[in-house]
């Protein structure tokens, strides 16, 4: 094993999908860790924890564990199978969302003339506008003076 391994995975015989921990890390940070990632110690075996549940998709979870624990900077040891640097996932089922079809119909948009312009927009300025004349008149407004210099 490398110095400074922190954790190492594999299949054991009896208890499935195994985890334990080495000298280099703290046994009490180790157990918090595993039990986290759904592992429970062993009856009878220190130092060795089990997955719960190992039916319920089991190497699938066993490899997240060993993903969780690298990205917080742990070194982790793992079988083949259950590295997921070195062993693919199965393919993940594809949910119907809608989102292919609203990507072809907003392409398909695009692509195609618009309905708004009905004639090609003209390079030459629009005609101008007429001005309109002048009122004859012009408004008088009267205003009073209060005697306080505010109006309420």
């Amino acid at each position: 094993m490398q110095p400074g391994t922190h954790f190492v995975f594999g299949d054991h015989d009896t208890h499935g999908f195994v985890a334990s921990f080495t000298a280099s890390m703290p046994a009490h940070l180790a157990h918090w860790y595993l039990e986290c990632e759904q592992f429970e110690p062993v009856p009878g075996e220190p130092g060795l924890y089990r997955l719960s549940e190992p039916e319920r998709d089991g190497p699938r979870r066993t490899r997240q564990a060993v993903h969780d624990l690298r990205r917080q900077g742990y070194t982790v040891r793992a079988d083949i199978r259950l590295d997921p640097s070195l062993s693919p996932g199965p393919p993940r089922p594809v949910r119907p969302n809608g989102l292919q079809e609203r990507r072809s119909r907003a392409a398909q948009a695009a692509a195609g003339r618009t309905t708004q312009r009905s004639t090609p927009p003209t390079t030459s300025p629009p005609a101008a506008r007429p001005i309109p004349p002048k009122p004859t008149y012009a408004p008088t407004v009267h205003l009073t003076a209060s005697g306080s210099g505010r109006s309420r």
